[in-house]
């Protein structure tokens, strides 16, 4: 298998070409919500506001520009939820949103439904815990939501973000969207809790109309303006980081830094990479790579693939005081019928003269592990796919098994709790499809006809076009009893079919 096959899987090593990019002069003003704040050049990244339960978090209209958000304690920002396994995460949920939008979802003016799904929790699909089928607020409701976060989840890096059927793309491309971290991971990665914690969001800020803007907006994060893979449609949006366009990142020559990144753009794929310097990745999609396995606590990579709603937890290492680095997002070919996701930086490396310390005191504990039989997940590999997710799509929409999805489906399958299945997810199409499931991680062992040489557990995983993936499900969990969903999480391709409904019982 190449390296660049493998790049379009989960992760990738290759070399980056480390040359400096100087900035723009100038930024327009730019007023899409996951934006606001992005019109300061050579800004150091903020930190976003921090919340434990309980939290009471509403969604508003913006009245200037019509978008949908977030408001907490006054403030438009997301916060980021922190919770303790073995707790219970408590959300007041407040619609305020208006009754009649200006904005449209699919093709017609979107009604403002919401709710929450609190991505990558190994919790009940049942209210009011991660409910998104029946716990619905329509403008002027209040959604209570009580989760309870198992002992035994992996501590690591999770979010959460709207999930009403028909209208997940817009709200979350306007930014509908927020980290949660559940604490602990300093259990299987010691060293951490030594080191300055970073929390980054990645979200989406829409190219601006007027070609002028435009371009001064493609200048400041340097955005390749070639055709960047089979996709020959232009480039629609840049990445911002904490709402922030290209900010500053601070840290001392040869500090160590703990960075946890969520891309919680609704489309489009980080291709991350730091100049000159490694990624030592400790976790992916919230779970630690020793949480199965005690032998591998890392992976040194030169870059790693987060496709949207995936999530990547690294430690890197601050570069000489004279050199010029960036954090970038590499080229990623989404296919013929995808959409341009480009080369650019999304944020510069400078120095501070000292390292600054841990933002967390953590009180450390013995790690939990849960570990597999290497005869048992041979097993399950080699077995015949007890299910198959065929991903197809046409003019009229996007498909599972031949089926478009609609909120009065029944289950397309029903599960026993209690076991691994042998998945393989299919994807006919000509563009990339990320395919996640909720409540449960899953092993990812192959892609195409070949085995991957150090699998990787996720929520959520990149399907090439004309190409297939093998998981290994893990139903294991009795707490995910009940009805739950998955898709293909570009969400406008969920919004417009491309889901359906599990039954774990």
């Amino acid at each position: 298998m190449t390296n660049k096959y493998l790049s379009a899987i989960v992760l990738t090593i290759g070399l980056i070409n480390s040359a400096s990019v100087a900035f723009a002069q100038g930024l327009p003003t730019e007023t899409a919500k996951g934006a606001t704040a992005a019109t300061e050049q050579r800004r150091i990244m903020p930190s976003e506001p921090e919340a434990r339960t309980p939290v009471k978090l509403i969604a508003a209209t913006d009245p200037l520009t019509g978008k949908s958000e977030f408001r907490y304690k006054g403030g438009s920002t997301p916060p980021v939820l922190r919770v303790k396994p073995g707790t219970t995460l408590q959300v007041e949920y407040r619609n305020e949103l208006t009754s009649q939008s200006r904005e449209k979802c699919l093709d017609n003016p979107c009604m403002n439904m919401t709710n929450l799904h609190f991505h990558g929790l190994h919790v009940s699909p049942l209210a009011p815990q991660d409910d998104a089928l029946d716990m619905m607020a329509t403008p002027g409701e209040t959604l209570h939501y009580s989760v309870q976060v198992p002992p035994q989840q992996p501590p690591g890096l999770y979010w959460y973000h709207t999930h009403p059927h028909g209208e997940s793309y817009k709200q979350d491309l306007d930014g509908m969207s927020g980290a949660i971290v559940v604490e602990g991971i300093e259990r299987y990665v010691p060293e951490v809790a030594n080191m300055r914690e970073r929390i980054m969001v990645l979200r989406d800020l829409v190219l601006p109309d007027d070609a002028q803007e435009r371009s001064r907006v493609m200048n400041v994060v340097s955005m390749q303006t070639t055709q960047c893979g089979a996709a020959t449609n232009s480039p629609e949006r840049a990445f911002t980081m904490n709402g922030v366009l290209r900010p500053q990142i601070d840290i001392a020559p040869g500090e160590r830094q703990f960075w946890r990144i969520v891309n919680a753009s609704p489309d489009r794929y980080a291709d991350l990479m730091l100049d000159s310097e490694s990624l030592e990745i400790v976790a992916l999609d919230g779970m630690p790579l020793a949480f199965h396995d005690p032998s591998v606590r890392n992976r040194l990579m030169d870059h790693v693939l987060v496709p949207p709603a995936g999530r990547v937890e690294v430690i890197v290492t601050g570069p000489p005081s004279d050199a010029h680095a960036s954090m970038r997002s590499e080229c990623f070919d989404t296919g013929p019928d995808g959409d341009s996701n480009p080369a650019m930086v999304l944020a510069d490396i400078v120095p501070r003269k000292r390292p600054r310390g841990s933002a967390h005191s953590t009180k450390r504990g013995p790690p939990v592990h849960i570990v597999f039989s290497p005869a048992l997940l041979k097993q399950v590999e080699t077995s015949a796919p007890q299910f198959v997710v065929n991903f197809t799509e046409d003019k009229h929409g996007f498909y599972i098994n031949e089926q478009r999805f609609a909120m009065n489906d029944g289950p397309m399958l029903t599960v026993k709790v209690g076991s691994l299945q042998h998945w393989r997810v299919v994807n006919a199409t000509k563009e990339v499809h990320p395919f996640h499931i909720h409540q449960v991680h899953f092993l990812v062992y192959a892609a195409g006809q070949e085995q991957m040489k150090e699998p990787v557990w996720l929520d959520t995983v990149n399907v090439p076009y004309g190409s297939s993936v093998d998981l290994v499900m893990d139903f294991t969990d009795p707490i995910i009893r009940g009805m739950s969903l998955f898709h293909c999480h570009l969400l406008n391709h969920e919004d417009k079919g491309m889901m359906a409904k599990i039954l774990f019982e």
